[in-house]
């Protein structure tokens, strides 16, 4: 492992210490962490209109609008419109204005698409500093820029800044704890308002004191009312005795908000997991989000209006038993299937006993119930893939779920045979790794495309570079992008990689996302670029 990778982990992590395992030894091995038929359309759109009025998604989803990380706040990231086909990049622009040499250990912020096409994108501008910009969809022209006070949480991959849209209004995290508020995001014009979970006489009062010790940590959710959801840090002292947690912020402004600690019913939590995005139950009626400390976590069911505890669970490594680990490197959250299963990814414990694959944990609604884990989730956000999308599936299952299943070349005994999957939850199979645990059956399975070298075995490829993949249900795809610098479809009906677009020479980074705009457009991020990729011709966006 190169010397500055090291260095990272070792300054991040050097104290903690979980259940005897000593996390800085295990944490040297993570080298990779740094690094249509037309029936089967017809079964696809008769699915969507199920799936459409199951989840209780804001209307302007339903018009092709992607509103926060994954889509939706069941964060299934399962597109409402047809991507074009992959043939060129219209346009491109930074995502960081200062980007690091080398690897890049940052989990830049998702692009959003309102309804009428505007790509709103998260830029970071400097080592710790942020803002949105919103760029025409069609010709990648800045409409115009935000800046924003919010601070990325201290983490061993920095995190994203993650806003979120809503009735016709950009919310984007600040500093302070605070929330801007952009109107029509779509217009060049737009007034800004700001918004504080703990009051706006609270802050008038102590404006440095909140401003240095008040964090949002998480993107934010948004719910089909309005509501939205976040986690955040509590640094110092506040003279109203904040305490890290979970906020809610409703339409007319009014926050609320609950402590990690007592949300989860034990003292020992110290915060809402960095990175984790709340997600809500298909019903609104319930709010799910990860708590942590040093040492051991919990998922929680919240009810979605008071943030009281409806359920808990602890995180546990289903082979081993032991508290599964809730790392900071990790852009993992939770996603929620139109039963109301909720799915959310862990590393493993002890490490790497999974070759660093971690779980993707699957439990019932209200959390009572731990169901079959899947056979990867560390840093992954499963999405959801309607059955009928692929042809050869003959199980009983109403919808699977994709995520990435590499398998890193000298991680335990990882070979370097990366793949991405599509995965039955209500199905059991060997694990692949550890045979005694039984795993999510897999459906399909797809192998990288591009030799990696340098690792040392003779069949590595490079690794899928997704942190969450958009699916199309009309062209029966998945789209995923790689560390050899491309983005490609999946075809599930014929399991090949139909498609490719070349963006970047290739490096590794920490996990990113795609989106698939209002018109079709498909956005990856790559050597910290936002590519928009589609079938019109190119052109070229306005640089900052």
């Amino acid at each position: 492992m190169p010397g500055k990778k090291q260095n990272l982990i070792d300054q991040q992590l050097q104290d903690l210490n979980n259940d005897g395992v000593d996390l800085r030894g295990c944490l040297r091995c993570i080298k990779h962490s740094f690094k249509t038929a037309s029936s089967q359309l017809i079964y696809s759109i008769l699915w969507m209109t199920v799936f459409a009025a199951t989840l209780t998604l804001n209307a302007a989803a339903q018009t092709g609008a992607w509103l926060m990380p994954s889509h939706d706040e069941q964060h299934s990231a399962l597109s409402n419109v047809q991507s074009q086909a992959l043939d060129t990049i219209h346009w491109h622009v930074p995502v960081d204005l200062s980007p690091p040499q080398g690897e890049i250990f940052i989990h830049y912020g998702s692009p959003l698409v309102t309804a009428a096409n505007t790509v709103i994108v998260p830029v970071k501008t400097g080592s710790n500093s942020f803002r949105v910009e919103a760029h025409s969809g069609a010709t990648g022209k800045r409409l115009w820029a935000q800046r924003t006070g919010w601070q990325a949480a201290a983490a061993t991959f920095t995190p994203g800044l993650g806003p979120t849209l809503s009735n016709n209004s950009l919310f984007v995290p600040d500093i302070a704890g605070r929330v801007l508020v952009r109107s029509n995001p779509d217009q060049a014009l737009g007034t800004v308002t700001r918004l504080y979970f703990y009051g706006i006489e609270n802050f008038r009062k102590n404006p440095t004191v909140y401003e240095q010790n008040v964090q949002i940590d998480t993107p934010l959710s948004t719910d089909a009312n309005g509501n939205i959801y976040f986690g955040f840090l509590v640094l110092g002292p506040t003279p109203i005795n904040l305490q890290s947690g979970l906020a809610r912020l409703a339409p007319d402004g009014t926050g609320t908000w609950v402590s990690a600690a007592v949300a989860s019913g034990d003292p020992l939590i110290t915060q809402v997991a960095i990175s984790c995005a709340p997600a809500l139950s298909p019903d609104g009626s319930l709010l799910y989000v990860a708590v942590d400390n040093a040492s051991f976590g919990y998922l929680l069911a919240l009810n979605s209006t008071t943030l009281a505890q409806v359920g808990r669970v602890r995180l546990t490594d289903p082979s081993s038993g032991m508290d599964a680990m809730v790392f900071d490197a990790s852009s993992a959250t939770p996603t929620v299937g139109p039963d109301g299963d909720v799915y959310f990814g862990v590393l493993e414990n002890p490490f790497p006993h999974h070759n660093d694959r971690g779980w993707l944990l699957h439990f019932n609604s209200d959390l009572t119930q731990t169901k079959i884990p899947g056979s990867f989730g560390w840093d992954d956000t499963a999405s959801i893939v309607p059955a009928s999308l692929v042809q050869r599936y003959k199980g009983t299952s109403s919808y699977l779920l994709m995520t990435k299943y590499n398998n890193y070349a000298g991680i335990g005994t990882g070979n370097g045979k990366n793949k991405i999957a599509i995965l039955d939850p209500n199905a059991t199979e060997k694990d692949p790794i550890l045979p005694s645990t039984l795993v999510m059956k897999e459906v399909i399975t797809m192998l990288g495309v591009t030799p990696d070298p340098g690792t040392g075995f003779p069949e590595a490829v490079k690794e899928w570079c997704i942190n969450t993949a958009a699916v199309d249900p009309f062209t029966t795809s998945v789209i995923a992008n790689s560390e050899d610098g491309k983005v490609y479809r999946w075809n599930l009906t014929t399991n090949t990689l139909s498609e490719v677009v070349t963006l970047s020479t290739g490096i590794g980074e920490a996990y990113t996302p795609t989106v698939i705009g209002a018109d079709g457009t498909v956005y990856a991020i790559n050597h910290a670029v936002l590519d928009a990729v589609g079938t019109t011709a190119p052109n070229h966006a306005s640089q900052p």
